[in-house]
């Protein structure tokens, strides 16, 4: 049985959905102020292999991932660029969906743009307002935590150590991973000079990031969800203001699991374009990585670690790759256009990938497994059946990895 490391009190528990007749997931989307480099893909990729082996595993999966291009970030970088929010925020993320083409990803089967709902997240806001969580001052509207019984419960927050004197957090992302101890941005009334506001049925202004999430989540899912997930920078803050947002509006917790990814580092620090220290697709495409290649090394670690980048990690993270390729090869060169037999290696392989995966998803074990079964048999004396049924299963394993085939 797949069993999960649930942010949500901190323990691997068995993998029961929601509902029977689908799994629903929602995963953080990109912010799409820059192009998303590799340190990104990492957890997009960590969220394809779940829904991939959900998939695999039998279930029926319904996904959403959102679009975030209205945000603090976005306006400052196109101001800086001198170009429209629109032009900046949609050329990222065309670059987003070829590389997630290019990375061998689904497709959420939704995919919202934030900008394209600020009249929902208003509504919500005003909603907000009107049940006491949250209040205007100043032409902004701020939530207050000391409203919601149990604030902060996915972080584990303890909240005697609140401030009583009243503070207010206007902006819509903060650096590091301290904990805000005020009141958070809903709205952001409009200012003169302000070209980025919208008319909404609350007034102008626009809808701050943290309110974005939890008003699409309910926007297309009307249940609890079975999976919410994201990176690990979200257990501070972000994921708890959205709990705090949509559980105070919904009668219904907001999902069942909480699967978070840590990040690439490089040097022991964390990628990120303040630092210098990014790497995008092409970067490592110029270097002679082909994209399945690319896609191993950021799924290889298990995604409750730290990634470490370095030229020799991926190099090596590759040639582990290419050296399962050759037995691989030979296999098929084996099998020739045989139908296929599930015999004893085929089942075995089988076994060790679904061992291994329903251990919190483990595909570094489940693939190290793999090549070692590999490695261990004697091709030569194999039936061409055999073979084939090796190779079957191998397709079958690759629907859920992507890299082999």
């Amino acid at each position: 049985m797949l069993r999960l490391f649930n942010s949500m009190g901190r323990r691997v528990e068995i993998f029961r959905p929601v509902s029977k007749k689908a799994v629903t997931v929602f995963t953080c989307g990109p912010s799409v102020y820059q192009r998303s480099h590799i340190g990104n893909f990492r957890t997009f990729l960590f969220e394809d292999v779940l829904v991939r082996y959900l998939e695999y595993s039998g279930y029926a999966v319904i996904r959403g991932m959102n679009f975030t291009d209205l945000e603090d970030k976005a306006i400052r970088e196109a101001l800086t660029k001198k170009v429209t929010m629109r032009d900046l925020t949609r050329a990222n993320m065309r670059s987003f969906l070829s590389e997630m083409k290019l990375l061998r990803m689904k497709v959420p089967d939704y995919l919202p743009v934030a900008s394209e709902h600020v009249a929902e997240m208003a509504l919500i806001i005003g909603q907000l307002v009107r049940e006491g969580h949250a209040y205007w001052y100043k032409g902004n509207v701020y939530y207050d935590p000391l409203t919601f019984e149990g604030f902060g419960k996915l972080y584990g927050l303890n909240m005697t150590s609140w401030p009583k004197n009243k503070r207010r957090f206007h902006r819509d992302t903060y650096p590091g991973t301290q904990w805000n101890m005020g009141d958070f941005i809903l709205w952001h009334g409009h200012r003169p000079g302000d070209p980025f506001f919208r008319e909404t049925p609350i007034g102008a202004g626009r809808p701050s990031w943290n309110v974005q999430d939890p008003a699409l989540v309910g926007l297309y899912f009307d249940e609890t969800l079975s999976i919410y997930c994201g990176g690990i920078d979200n257990l501070v803050r972000h994921h708890d203001y959205s709990i705090s947002i949509l559980e105070a509006v919904k009668p219904y917790p907001m999902a069942r699991f909480w699967l978070h990814c840590h990040h690439v580092v490089v040097k022991g620090r964390k990628m990120s374009k303040s630092r210098g220290n990014i790497h995008y697709t092409d970067t490592l495409s110029d270097l002679g990585y082909t994209p399945e290649e690319i896609r191993f090394f950021l799924i290889y670690g298990h995604y409750r670690k730290q990634l470490s980048y370095s030229d020799r990690a991926m190099r090596q993270t590759a040639q582990r790759l290419r050296a399962l390729k050759i037995i691989l090869n030979k296999i098929k060169k084996k099998a020739g256009r045989a139908d296929g037999e599930a015999g004893a290696v085929s089942k075995a392989l089988l076994g060790i990938f679904a061992r291994h995966m329903d251990d919190d998803l483990d595909v570094r074990a489940a693939f190290d497994g793999l090549h070692k079964r590999l490695s261990d048999i004697d091709i030569d004396p194999m039936t061409k059946e055999e073979a084939s049924g090796i190779i079957d299963a191998l397709k079958k394993i690759d629907m859920v990895l992507q890299v082999l085939f």
